[in-house]
């Protein structure tokens, strides 16, 4: 006998909700998708979604509702429109936000009749649906529970965060903090190689080996911080600050704009001030966190 899967609702049919519509259907999940814009639904429906044309029609199509808007507000206000059609069901939502933005939009579902679930995908969409995808999620262990097969439609690496409904929109922010700094590394990179002429995917192989070094050393930083024992990592903020000059001649004499350096800059000279010139560069966090 065929086994019945979850009917699902997708509201937001962007790149990122796209994917996740395209990996209920690939799974066999009877799935409707709405979409302001109801024609970027166009290839899910031609693919075997069923997408109504008012939102609360939407919603009472599915027990489970996956929310994959642009944020929390945007969520809401669609949502608006749709009455007391979300009674009864659960709303899942992977969509950017604050903790309070995130316990705000709970406590507005919850007064409507319906279960929440905060969770956040972190990849990007071609990475929905892989085994190593990781997704994560707070709010009621009995929500999770009964989903969890379902979610993991979307990756296999599927995490229960704790109780508090912010818990996804708090780690989504703490881990997603070093996106674009390591972006604009790698970016920095690429404009002074390309400033010598040379070919930018030369550096690939040499990056990742870096950011790998980087990951080795993650749980060695998170012991120091956890601990207050800045003495074993071996790098000091003295190092880094006497790196300064360097950072700067090389932007000098590569004609690439180094300005988003000055606040970090800061960062080693405050801490040099307050004597932790000796400590490693994890001590920084002190100063972030005061």
């Amino acid at each position: 006998m065929t086994e019945q899967r979850t009917p699902v609702t997708v509201l937001g049919t962007g790149s990122m909700g796209h994917a996740l519509a395209e990996a209920f259907l690939a799974a066999g999940h009877p799935t409707t998708v709405w979409n302001r814009s109801p024609e970027r639904a166009q290839a899910l429906v031609a693919a075997g979604a069923v997408r109504p044309d008012d939102i609360g029609d939407a919603i009472t199509a599915s027990r489970l509702i996956i929310a994959c808007q642009t944020s929390f507000a945007a969520t809401r206000a669609s949502l608006a429109d749709a009455g007391e059609a979300l009674r009864g069901r659960t709303l899942i939502t992977l969509n950017s936000g604050t903790p309070t933005d995130a316990r705000e939009f709970a406590d507005w579902v919850t007064e409507r009749g319906a279960a929440f679930l905060g969770g956040a995908i972190k990849n990007v969409p071609a990475a929905v649906g892989l085994p190593d995808t990781l997704l994560y999620f707070g709010g009621a262990r009995s929500v999770f529970d009964e989903y969890a097969d379902t979610l993991r439609v979307l990756g296999g690496d599927v995490v229960y965060l704790g109780a508090e409904p912010d818990l996804a929109a708090l780690y989504e922010a703490a881990v997603g903090a070093t996106l674009l700094p390591a972006l604009l590394g790698f970016f920095e990179g690429a404009a002074v190689l390309t400033a010598r002429g040379l070919d930018v995917r030369t550096m690939v192989p040499y990056t990742t080996k870096w950011f790998q070094m980087i990951e080795s050393l993650l749980p060695l930083m998170a012991e120091e911080i956890a601990t207050g024992d800045y003495t074993r990592l071996g790098s000091s903020v003295g190092v880094f600050h006497a790196g300064i000059g360097n950072d700067e001649q090389l932007g000098t004499e590569s004609g690439v704009d180094m300005s988003w350096h000055a606040p970090m800059h800061e960062l080693l000279r405050r801490a040099v001030a307050e004597g932790r010139g000796g400590q490693s560069i994890t001590a920084l966090f002190e100063l972030l966190r005061n």
